[in-house]
């Protein structure tokens, strides 16, 4: 590596290339950050006393990449950013030299062959800076001052028009404006092929990660190891076409979301999403024998099913219809599952008609939760983790079987909870309201109707002030009935006429032109046979519409024998069932009552926690397994399922059994003897089940 502090025109001057490679990221910088660099350079310019300003670094190769050829070609690592807006300058400032007429202390031409083309060449030759496919064309026709194309690269002309402006709007003597720029120094570091690691190097510029998203890292570590041949191969076979899938990544943040979610498919971890590119290059690495081209050819066959995922793009219909469905319910922690869903309906493992009857069970078991108010934090393991649950021989069956068989937080609520909640909640503050109303409105009709262009009208008024009329409909209680009544679903309805309706009296907007009787929509046919609106049709309703709602969000159906072949853990295979009473020996008199007391403890922290007697010790668990307890002679052993340094221990009562073998899952052991240790103990216990359940 060769490394000189130098001034960034003189950088510039002489015949050579400098070539952005196809796996850096395109140009990207904003207005702000150009108007800082002007800024800058305003004061350089007007402040005699500044000798130079410093830029930045300008890292390359300096030989050994390209053919040889009489221009010397740079590849640069780090740096285009800076390179390119000033370039973009120089441009405009040799067009205003020129619209000026005024003879300056350079002219157009000079700056033009000193600093933006190699004169003497021809072809890609001429220019002294060559950006990217995405921003190339556009750069070139910029500096021959040529029409631009209709899909031109909107930063390059913004930020090029904004020095522009800016050159003719502050009026600034373009002799100075130049010395300002001959001001600017940088860092020129070069890099020799045969000694220097450009990817060692690339990533220790960058390792804040504030300059690079997690995008652009991974696409350098996978063609930056590469020839160019290969380079060019990869990036436009695979790489490029996938950019254009995400919309030439002008989102960084969406391509991250599903690098995460193809490693939590390929690994069954999920990563930290900040960590997806140190994430992936593990990844890469464990694959022993595998060459990049395989994988990047295996991640772009999974891009293609998140873009359809994320964007609708299924050409299927049906298909196209749930996915829709699915995304208005804002469930992205299920497209790790459904990702690998899409791969095996692609591959021929699983018919369109299985495909859709899953797609539907994600839709009600995300919908259904959401009603019953079920907390969110499970959804991510359990949707990384179901394939692994599941038949592929029987792929549907196990599905259902798989939701049927979750317990606490991971339930699949059945009928009885889902229309328990439905007919109670707040459904007009509900996030998913429409998506309900819509849904209910269009089960099984072929004339859809558009419940976009309708609005939300409550039946019994919001008004808090009801008319006479209302509140003798309502009866005595009124007051409690419109608090307790008014948003719920059984009260709501849509309509075209909501002005109109206003707080008028229930048969008035019943038989009114646009009313009740008049409306085309089926969540209104049944109000024109109503005469008072009131606690008891509210309720009718209600039980109507949930009635509707179950065949809509369907309750998986399994026959009990089928289901409990899933049920059989590998202790059931081996025909070991135990219960409580396998721990008699030692749970005896005031240690029985010991434990009694704690294991009530335990079992009330959630109504998601459960017991389950194993051979050598009583689990109790969530997800997994927080603590569990071995019962000895005169004491309780309890294991509890948390790293040790990680244990809030103030009494010192806790050993760490890390390397150590026990009984139990867990690194952190305690003991229990006395009613009077069970608050402390109890506290402990909490830690590890709080981590266990944020963690879900």
């Amino acid at each position: 590596m060769k490394a000189s502090e130098t001034n960034f025109l003189k950088f510039l001057q002489g015949t050579k290339q400098f070539i952005i490679p196809i796996y850096q990221r395109k140009y990207s910088w904003t207005i702000q950050q150009c108007r800082q660099l002007w800024n800058d350079i305003v004061r350089a310019a007007e402040d005699e006393e500044v000798q130079g300003h410093f830029v930045g670094s300008i890292v390359y190769i300096e030989k050994g990449l390209y053919q040889i050829s009489a221009v010397p070609q740079l590849l640069v690592i780090d740096g285009q950013q800076r390179l390119t807006t000033l370039s973009l300058l120089l441009m405009a400032l040799a067009r205003a030299i020129e619209e000026s007429g005024k003879p300056h202390d350079i002219t157009k031409k000079k700056i033009m062959n000193y600093y933006l083309v190699n004169n003497e060449e021809e072809d890609d030759l001429y220019y002294k800076l060559l950006l990217t496919k995405s921003d190339k064309d556009t750069y070139i026709q910029l500096l021959a001052d040529k029409e631009l194309s209709d899909d031109y690269s909107q930063r390059i002309v913004d930020n090029y028009n904004f020095f522009a402006n800016a050159i003719r709007k502050s009026g600034i003597d373009l002799n100075k404006l130049y010395r300002g720029i001959s001001k600017l120094i940088i860092v020129d570091i070069a890099l020799d092929r045969d000694h220097d690691n450009p990817q060692l190097i690339f990533e220790s510029l960058n390792s804040t990660g504030l300059d690079l998203s997690q995008a652009d890292l991974i696409r350098n570590y996978v063609l930056m190891q590469l020839e160019p041949k290969e380079q060019n191969e990869l990036y436009m076979d695979y790489w490029y076409p996938m950019e254009k899938g995400f919309g030439d990544l002008n989102d960084s943040a969406l391509f991250d979301r599903f690098m995460r979610d193809y490693l939590t498919v390929k690994t069954g971890r999920i990563p930290n999403i900040n960590r997806v590119y140190s994430n992936f290059k593990e990844y890469v690495q464990s694959q022993k024998g595998r060459h990049i081209k395989e994988i990047v050819a295996d991640i772009y066959r999974f891009s293609q099913y998140f873009v359809k995922l994320a964007f609708q793009k299924e050409k299927d219909k049906e298909i196209n219809e749930v996915l829709a469905d699915i995304n208005t319910l804002k469930v992205d922690v299920s497209y790790p599952f459904l990702l690998e869903l899409y791969d095996d309906y692609d591959n021929g493992k699983l018919s369109k008609g299985d495909f859709i009857a899953i797609l539907k069970l994600v839709e009600s078991y995300v919908f259904r939760r959401a009603i019953c108010g079920v907390p969110t934090n499970s959804l991510n393991k359990t949707f990384a983790n179901l394939s692994r649950e599941i038949d592929k021989e029987n792929y549907l069956e196990s599905v259902r079987a798989a939701f049927l068989l979750k317990e606490g937080y991971r339930r699949f609520p059945n009928d009885e909870e889902f229309v328990r909640e439905l007919v109670i909640k707040d459904v007009y503050n509900f996030r998913n309201r429409n998506y309900l109303l819509r849904k209910l409105e269009n089960h099984n009709r072929k004339e859809i109707i558009d419940i976009e262009s309708y609005t939300i009208e409550h039946i019994m008024p919001q008004n808090k002030n009801l008319s006479p009329d209302w509140r003798k409909d309502l009866g005595e209680n009124w007051e409690e009935i419109h608090k307790t009544y008014l948003h719920t679903l059984g009260n709501l309805t849509l309509t075209r006429y909501n002005s109109e309706l206003s707080d008028r009296p229930f048969r008035e907007k019943r038989d009114m032109e646009g009313g009740f009787a008049d409306s085309p929509l089926r969540l209104n046919r049944g109000l024109a046979k109503v005469e008072v609106w009131n606690k008891e049709e509210i309720e009718k309703r209600a039980q109507s519409l949930a009635k509707l709602a179950l065949e809509i969000w369907e309750y998986p159906q399994l026959p009990e024998a089928v289901l409990e072949k899933y049920k059989r853990s590998p202790e059931d295979n081996q025909g070991a069932v135990y219960t409580l009473a396998d721990h008699t020996e030692n749970l005896q008199g005031d240690l029985l009552n010991l434990f009694e007391h704690l294991r009530k403890r335990i079992l009330n922290l959630d109504s998601s926690v459960r017991e389950e007697a194993k051979k050598l010790y009583i689990a109790y668990k969530t997800a997994t397994n927080f603590v569990d307890i071995i019962p000895r002679k005169t004491k309780l052993q309890l294991s509890l399922n948390i790293p040790f340094d990680e244990i809030h221990d103030p009494r010192g009562v806790c050993r760490d059994v890390t390397h150590l073998g026990r009984w139990g899952n867990g690194d952190v052991e305690v003991t229990l003897s006395s009613f009077d240790e069970i608050d402390y103990v109890m506290s402990l216990i909490k830690q590890a089940f709080e981590k266990h359940r944020d963690e879900d």
